[in-house]
């Protein structure tokens, strides 16, 4: 709790610094603008006012994200942020698109700017100051795990170049007496218009649910094979309902000999190491058994290997167990998302086996690899 307070006061302190930043921006960039008639300044001025709003959105996002759990949201609501950061990528696309009708509308009807020192120099310092406000931002939505704020640090270090490019144009304007403003304006809208579309998308995407990240995968399953017994770690799934708040469910593989009382002590504490080293919930273990002291069954689960992982697309079997008094074998396929026809792979190996051991029952399922990648 206490460490979710501090996540959240960061947010919105950063957040506030971006507004006043922005405000404070834009303020100026309007005036010189008006002053010196140029479409791309006050078209950035305008998308220093988006920022803010942006800022403003995180920043109650991050208030509403930080609520206790309830009956009607038991998980919490930690994905709030994600819907803020879909709000400020819409606001950036809606600022592209805005700006790009008006360059166009400039383009069409042409006005010559008027460029003063005074103005370029307070351009050349917002530059200045969006750099060191981008990179801020950026660092501390990575550090805290905040889209909203990774997204509105993007944004800013965007600015910078549209500030920068601004200055460009009043460098050619002034030395060739060629305007280019409302073409920059164009060029600036397009690229908002992206960035606003790939902030979409990337918040979208996990909102849909993206695989396991790889690494943490990794790193849970190691822990969770440290424990005496575990011969395997599979099946991980996680859930995301936040940034930071993570719930899974995994399978392990013990020895056929474990009693009730013995797996209900190491599940226990298997969920306890999982969440203090990597502050995931296990909110279910569940448990395969593995033949033990049986040369018969070892030499049989090492041809079904041999035959499974011998086709491209199995990427692992695992679960696997014999009944030797009813000829029953059961084991799990995990087929390759790259398999065009996964179905297909799976009924071609087990078929394969069975041909190999026509006198055994098989029960075989066919399982996917979350972290894959």
């Amino acid at each position: 709790m206490g460490e979710e307070n501090s996540r959240e006061k960061i947010i919105v302190r950063t957040s506030i610094i971006g507004i006043a930043a922005n405000v404070f921006l834009a303020a100026f960039k309007a005036v010189i603008g008006f002053m010196s008639n140029s479409i791309a300044i006050i078209l950035d001025a305008v998308n220093n006012i988006s920022d803010a709003a942006s800022s403003l959105i995180t920043i109650v996002g991050a208030k509403l994200a930080a609520k206790e759990p309830d009956k009607e949201h038991p998980f919490g609501y930690g994905r709030i942020e994600y819907m803020s950061a879909i709000i400020i990528s819409v606001i950036v696309f809606y600022a592209g698109a805005t700006s790009l009708i008006e360059s166009i509308k400039q383009i069409l009807r042409p006005e010559t700017p008027d460029y003063s020192p005074v103005s370029l120099i307070i351009v050349a310092v917002a530059v200045i100051v969006k750099i060191i406000l981008g990179r801020y931002v950026k660092a501390v939505g990575e550090k805290v795990n905040s889209d909203a704020l990774v997204n509105s640090g993007e944004d800013a270090k965007l600015d910078s170049v549209i500030s920068a490019s601004t200055l460009v144009a009043a460098g050619i304007f002034l030395t060739f007496n060629i305007s280019l403003e409302a073409w920059l304006g164009a060029i600036i809208s397009l690229v908002i218009i992206k960035a606003g579309i790939d902030m979409l998308k990337e918040t979208v995407s996990k909102i849909l649910g993206e695989r396991n990240d790889a690494e943490l995968a990794k790193e849970i399953k190691h822990t969770v094979t440290s424990f005496p017994g575990v011969r395997g770690a599979y099946d991980l799934v996680l859930n995301n309902y936040g940034p930071d708040t993570w719930h899974g469910s995994i399978h392990i593989e013990v020895p056929d000999t474990y009693g009730a009382n013995q797996l209900d002590k190491m599940l226990r504490e298997i969920m306890l190491a999982v969440m203090k080293e990597h502050n995931v919930l296990l909110t279910a273990i569940g448990v395969y058994s593995f033949n033990t002291k049986d040369e018969e069954i070892s030499r049989v689960e090492k041809k079904v290997r041999e035959i499974a992982l011998s086709h491209e697309y199995v990427r692992q079997i695992h679960a696997f167990y014999l009944t030797k008094d009813t000829k029953q074998i059961r084991f799990d396929l995990v087929i390759s998302f790259e398999a065009k026809d996964r179905q297909g792979v799976f009924r071609e190996v087990v078929d394969k086996i069975q041909q190999e051991l026509p006198d055994y029952t098989l029960e075989v399922y066919m399982d996917t690899d979350f972290s894959e990648v």
